[in-house]
């Protein structure tokens, strides 16, 4: 969010050349002052010795999970890997290593202290929700240097004192003030609930995704890897009606959730009964067609036989139910042409009661 100055430089080789010129300059005029050839050498031995110290501190070690920034009377060259290196010495270059593998931490509505404790920032933390609502967000971002030369050269950050964060990197003012105004604009987008409640890995989701397209704008060099949302709350004045709130839909997912588990308990057993119904009408019905078939073929036999011999089949059939009427009772038939005498029907039985 705030752009670097400055004049335009000058091209490194033409100041390098201009800074060569003035040394020799100065050498010759300090030789031709002393004069005499054994002064010239003691001087030009100083001379390389300190040539040598100046080029030999040029030596640096960056670390594996470091990059070192390198500048050449100013201007930025390129960027070096972790191992031993050499370049160019002050004045002449400059080097900036810094750790770019580590993940780093900002905090917004809440600050943490030396300590460990924590202190509520109410003019980070108070937001408005697209249903004109006032809810507290206290969250944390989690980031690291994607970009090393962007991080120290494309934004002039004023820096923050809260955090301990010195003028000149993007994580100052600039990554507080992009977080802030990404999380502003989600949350002034939905409802209290949804923010409280239901929509809070959204939220998370939606702000990590416009935060870093704010800060990729701005050329910050800075990845955003998580956000995540600490504290959600209404403010402390209604919270208590919040709390209630939240408390009756708790109690009504709860009961939804006991309905759900009632239902699946008894339509198991319900589909079961009634597949069990199903089954016994399929074997009743399979036996009474069995049943109706038996009788329907006897019958048809009984008629084939009784249209063979009508007169002995009718008196078969007459017996057979006189049989089935009366059981157990000593029954007698008076047959025509017996001149009255008595017949017993069958079926015929001694005394004893075996048939005969």
């Amino acid at each position: 969010m705030f752009e670097p100055g400055g004049q335009r430089q000058q091209r490194p080789e033409l100041q390098l050349e201009e800074i060569l010129r003035g040394i020799g300059s100065g050498i010759n005029t300090v030789l031709q002052r002393l004069g005499g050839g054994g002064v010239k050498l003691i001087i030009l031995g100083l001379i390389g010795l300190a040539s040598i110290v100046w080029l030999g501190s040029g030596v640096y070690q960056v670390g594996p999970r470091e990059q070192a920034a390198l500048q050449l009377f100013g201007e930025f060259q390129n960027t070096e890997g972790p191992g031993l290196k050499w370049y160019f010495p002050p004045p002449v270059g400059k080097r900036t290593i810094v750790d770019v593998g580590v993940n780093r931490n900002m905090e917004l509505g809440f600050a943490t202290t030396t300590t460990g404790a924590t202190t509520d920032q109410s003019a980070e933390a108070l937001m408005i929700t697209g249903d004109l609502n006032i809810v507290n967000v206290q969250m944390v971002v989690q980031y690291r240097i994607a970009d090393l030369e962007k991080f120290l050269f494309r934004v002039d950050d004023p820096g923050e004192v809260l955090r301990g964060i010195e003028r000149g990197n993007p994580e100052g003012r600039t990554l507080k003030d992009a977080t802030e105004a990404a999380l502003r604009q989600v949350v002034g987008q939905r409802s209290i609930d949804d923010t409280l409640v239901t929509g809070r890995e959204q939220v998370q989701a939606d702000t990590r995704t416009l935060l870093q397209e704010i800060l990729g704008d701005y050329q910050t060099g800075i990845e955003i890897l998580n956000v995540a949302l600490q504290t959600v709350r209404p403010p402390d004045e209604v919270r208590a009606a919040f709390d209630d709130v939240v408390n009756a839909r708790v109690d009504k997912e709860s009961r939804i959730n006991e309905a759900k588990a009632f239902e699946q308990d008894r339509l198991p057993r319900a589909q079961g009964d009634a597949q069990q119904t199903i089954q016994s009408a399929e074997a009743f019905k399979a036996e009474q067609i069995a049943r109706s078939t038996g009788e329907a073929d006897r019958f048809m036999s009984v008629l084939k036989e009784y249209q063979k011999s009508k007169e002995v089949t009718r008196q078969r059939l007459y017996l057979e139910a006189m049989e089935d009427i009366l059981p157990g009772i000593t029954k007698f038939i008076l047959a025509e042409g017996n001149e009255g005498n008595l017949l017993q029907f069958l079926p015929l039985t001694g005394e004893d009661g075996a048939t005969r």
